[in-house]
């Protein structure tokens, strides 16, 4: 027996609405510029009642970090080593896609701790993170060497994708600085352009 006693309904939705808070504190200002008085102000609530659920900065950041992995992954992880190999990389891409338009401050947050160095999560690039995209990688490699796709350096691609689909999340205020899309119309346009470039780059 733990000794820890079930959270309430009410600590529950605290913890959501801290975390919640927390995530448009760090996605917007990072790690570093972040602080416990602009996540209590966020969450309207009060420090010393922020500190209870959390007893630091570095524990919020770190519970949605952990929370950003799982999900973060999981477009990588549905890539089918017996799928038709062009077909599951653009439907990774896609998958990429779709997680930058629900979840840009899930994307930022992530961006603003890699521009920063990484200093949270490196264990996590390091790990679970490094472990997949090398099954992955090498999955690519074999279609390649088998000749079902065109010959490219599974890395690189994979690093590709990432760029090319957060860049829509990260980068949204520049995006719409340039082309004023209409609510989130330039995502379904950025998905045509994707599928064809990817679809274009792979088939033999």
């Amino acid at each position: 027996m733990s000794g820890l006693k079930p959270r309430t309904r009410i600590q529950k939705r605290n913890s959501e609405t801290i975390l919640d808070a927390a995530l448009d504190v760090f996605s917007r200002n990072g790690f570093r510029g972040a602080t416990l008085d602009q996540i209590a102000k966020e969450a309207g609530l009060s420090k010393p009642n922020l500190l209870y659920y959390f007893p630091s900065k570095v524990s919020m950041h770190r519970a949605l970090i952990d929370a950003l992995m799982t999900n973060w992954l999981d477009p990588l992880r549905e890539m089918d080593a017996d799928g038709d190999p062009v077909e599951e990389i653009v439907a990774y891409v896609l998958r990429k896609l779709d997680m930058a338009r629900e979840f840009p401050r899930e994307s930022r947050l992530f961006a603003n701790e890699i521009v920063q160095g990484a200093p949270n999560i490196m264990d996590k690039i390091e790990g679970e993170l490094k472990d997949l995209v090398n099954e992955k990688a090498a999955v690519i490699a074999h279609w390649v060497e088998t000749g079902h796709v065109r010959a490219v350096d599974p890395y690189h691609l994979i690093f590709s994708i990432w760029a090319t689909t957060q860049h829509y999340a990260d980068f949204d205020a520049q995006i719409r600085g340039i082309i004023s899309p209409v609510g989130d119309s330039h995502f379904d346009d950025a998905r045509t352009f994707l599928e064809t470039m990817y679809r274009r780059m792979l088939a033999l």
